[in-house]
């Protein structure tokens, strides 16, 4: 499939309410084809006035479709939304060419990119998810019967049968594991939660610049390029800032609108790393024209995984806006979103490509991580050393005195400002 001409068609139809418009979607289902590397000979919205149970399109448009992929040499056409297994083989047939949707697309994107074991599992349980509704249509051989010895199923098993039967079994077997996968990650979460080093989690639409902006912050060398859902697996590093020695920088999967059902359910484990966060950095891509639109797809996904109460829109964690992408801007635009930024105590201004804008960003975290913070006086027995590096380490020491001494033994007299997850670390010790 890669390298492939491709024709992607983008339906419009009228009984449906996108959050983007048409326009808006045929880019980004190019830029869906073009992440996979294929190379797009033609592209256009189609409007559906009804939508056709066996084509979905009417059959002048089935026509424009045939005709642009033999005028185009197509290989592949891609449609821009769901098709069912019977709409997919109709148009494979009248168009003669592989027809894949929006679902179909999406997953060769994660199986591809996806690179940690939990990543894999969870694009191999979606496909075959996908895969197990198409299955009546999808091949012609799948109607022959099959013979066999009875305890697998009997001679008179049909191969869509034994073939549904397999999948059934592999995703059980992929469920195991994944649930496996789960726990442990549930542990690490703990185990994080239980360390005095705050929590700061990257989220965004896809090629919003989160990669971008996480290796300008950490100085690695993650994948950031100009694509679609550059990177899927959860990365995380070890970053300094101003009052807080130590914090946890986690750079998440971009979110996209209409993403598969399938994809929804099997990538929620990696999202629910932003709920055990102690801070949001909600990456936009400022410069793009649905800029506001896709804002909205962020902050449902963060509704659907409790962040924010449905109700009132408040948010359980803190959430600081970055405003990417300012590079890509003009000048009278760059300076009106500038000031309005200027403005918002939640909303920071950048260009994570150039670096602009950054330095501020980090003293806004920094800030934002120790409001929380509180004077404490200890009275440490001077021979106890970890307990007093610890709080040279961790917290941020205002003063380090010789105390009272204490039934006979001499003391440390320590006032030092702690937030509530280092204080509840040192109490541990």
């Amino acid at each position: 499939m890669r390298g492939g001409r491709t024709l992607v068609v983008c339906p419009d139809i009228r009984s449906v309410r996108y959050d983007l418009d048409a326009d808006a979607r045929l880019a980004e289902a190019c830029g869906l084809a073009l992440a996979i590397g294929l190379v797009i000979a033609e592209s256009y919205v189609l409007p559906v006035r009804d939508v056709k149970p066996n084509t979905l399109f009417g059959s002048g448009q089935v026509e424009r479709i045939a005709t642009d992929c033999e005028l185009n040499e197509v290989e592949l056409v891609v449609v821009d939304g769901a098709l069912s297994p019977i709409q997919q083989r109709n148009l494979e047939e009248k168009v003669g060419r592989k027809v894949i949707d929006r679902t179909g697309l999406i997953l060769e994107i994660f199986g591809e990119r996806a690179a940690t074991a939990e990543g894999r599992l969870q694009v191999e349980l979606a496909h075959l998810d996908y895969q197990q509704s198409r299955l009546v249509r999808s091949w012609t051989h799948l109607e022959r019967q099959r013979g066999g010895f009875g305890f697998l199923g009997g001679p008179g098993e049909t191969q869509i049968e034994a073939d549904r039967r397999m999948i059934r079994q592999r995703m059980g077997r992929l469920r195991r594991e994944l649930e496996q996968v789960r726990k442990t990650r549930t542990l690490h979460r703990d185990r994080r939660g239980r360390a005095p080093w705050p929590v700061i989690a990257l989220v965004g639409y896809t090629n919003a610049g989160k990669s971008t902006l996480f290796n300008r912050l950490t100085g690695e060398g993650v994948m950031a390029e100009d694509l679609l859902f550059a990177t899927l697996d959860p990365t995380m590093r070890a970053i300094s800032l101003p009052g807080v020695e130590k914090a946890i920088l986690s750079d998440t999967v971009g979110f996209i609108s209409d993403l598969p059902t399938q994809l929804v359910a099997a990538f929620r484990a990696t999202l629910e790393e932003v709920t055990a966060a102690d801070l949001i950095l909600h990456v936009r891509d400022i410069a793009n024209p649905s800029t506001a639109a896709q804002k909205k797809q962020v902050l449902d996904v963060l509704t659907d995984l409790g962040v924010i109460d449905a109700d009132d829109g408040a948010s359980a964690i803190p959430i600081l806006e970055v405003w990417n992408k300012f590079d890509l801007l003009d000048g009278e635009r760059a300076d009106a979103l500038e000031a309005i930024a200027a403005d918002d105590p939640d909303v920071a201004a950048l260009s994570a490509f150039t670096g602009r804008g950054v330095d501020e960003l980090v003293q806004r975290i920094g800030a934002q991580l120790t409001t929380q913070a509180v004077t404490r006086e200890y009275q440490i027995p001077a021979s106890d050393g970890q307990r007093i590096a610890w709080l040279h380490a961790h917290g941020e020491v205002l003063d380090d005195a010789d105390g009272e001494p204490h039934e006979g033994q001499p003391m440390r007299q320590i006032r030092v400002r702690l937030n509530p997850k280092e204080f509840g670390q040192f109490e541990t010790l």
